[in-house]
């Protein structure tokens, strides 16, 4: 039997490479004769550059930067030989770099992944493909502009302190992007605004640590950020603050597009890279899975991806996931042939299920693996 393994990352446990590892490992231990081809998956959030240095080769060039905080922290790039540079923006950004504590949107600055840009540029790429996802900002990208060499200024014009609350006070700009004529690509698969109900701050910024009239600050300030933006950049679009994508990640979308950047799919590039349309034609059963299974899977997320190529195919595609929440009709009509969840795999949340999905999950893993083996394996 052929089964193609391709799950997202389990976020705060398990990177996607070491989820395949469990399953296929629990799956050989019942059927070792099958035949499984392991291509682990990312959209533009944690482990996109892992899994294309996988896929593409290149050198992954290790960069010093700062965490949302101002701390130093380490990142990469990863340099191909096509001239193309991928990074992503949750090695500077990322919320798993705050404590719960330390979790509060209007101070929280993108200016790390300033460096890691700056970084991708001194080694020559002509494009840099910026993965956004799991960010713990919502500054508009501001930060990342201050660190290209654009600093928001305030009426008196003094550069403006880090953080999206700060943006209330934005009167304009200072310099301009050290970019050489880079071409950037935001890589999501977040269509959301910068604004307004749907727009970053509404929508990601309550699981950033934002309070409801935090939300309301935050969108006020990124609206007068947007607006300063298109006066001020040369060659920021019109209307920035409904541009899709522009809400991803706190706003970076927004700040790439004012940049003269695109929006791309990172789960599409991804695919694209690693070769998995011809994975799944040659696939009887495709597995795939992230940390949770819930509503917004089926929104863009690797999930839904997966299960709709495979749907496409008449290929039955199975779901494995730390928690599950996603009703079974719904999750059907997306393509999902059946899902299967850590936490009730360990017995519930009542017995303690939840606390050993989290400490053990390569062990549930590799015990699903062998499951689904005694289920599919023929």
């Amino acid at each position: 039997m052929r089964v193609l393994l391709c799950p997202d990352k389990f976020a705060g446990t398990l990177p996607a490479q070491e989820v395949a590892a469990a399953v296929a490992e629990g799956w050989r231990e019942v059927a070792d004769g099958d035949d499984l081809l392991i291509r682990p998956l990312a959209d533009g959030g944690p482990g996109f550059v892992a899994v294309l240095a996988e896929a593409l080769g290149g050198r992954r060039v290790p960069v010093p930067t700062v965490d949302p905080l101002g701390r130093p922290t380490d990142g990469e790039i990863l340099v191909t030989d096509d001239g193309t540079a991928y990074l992503e923006s949750a090695q500077a950004c990322g919320l798993h770099l705050l404590a719960a504590a330390e979790r509060d949107p209007k101070a929280t600055t993108s200016y790390g992944l300033g460096a890691l840009v700056t970084a991708a540029v001194e080694h020559g790429a002509r494009t840099v493909v910026i993965g956004l996802g799991g960010s713990g900002t919502n500054d508009g990208g501001a930060g990342l502009l201050t660190a290209l060499g654009v600093t928001p200024l305030d009426e008196a014009g003094r550069a403006l302190p880090y953080g999206g609350a700060a943006l209330a006070a934005v009167a304009g700009l200072d310099g301009a992007p050290r970019l050489r004529g880079v071409t950037l690509v935001a890589a999501t698969d977040v269509d959301n605004p910068l604004l307004g109900l749907h727009g970053a701050s509404n929508v990601y910024g309550p699981q950033k640590g934002a309070t409801r009239e935090d939300v309301l600050l935050l969108d006020a300030a990124l609206e007068r950020f947007a607006g300063v933006l298109e006066k001020d950049l040369p060659g920021c679009p019109p209307g920035l603050g409904a541009l899709p994508g522009g809400g991803a990640a706190g706003g970076l979308g927004a700040a790439i597009l004012a940049l003269g950047g695109r929006c791309a799919s990172g789960i599409g590039l991804v695919t694209e890279a690693i070769g998995l349309p011809a994975a799944l034609d040659a696939a009887d059963l495709v597995i795939t899975g992230e940390g949770s299974f819930d509503h917004q899977s089926l929104r863009g997320k690797v999930v839904a991806g997966v299960a709709g190529a495979a749907r496409d195919r008449g290929v039955p595609c199975v779901v494995l996931a730390g928690q599950v929440s996603t009703g079974r009709r719904e999750a059907a009509s997306a393509g999902v042939t059946d899902a299967y969840s850590l936490v009730e795999h360990f017995g519930g949340e009542e017995r303690g299920g939840l606390d050993a999905a989290l400490s053990r999950p390569a062990e549930g893993l590799r015990q699903l693996g062998a499951r689904l083996a005694r289920q599919w394996s023929r």
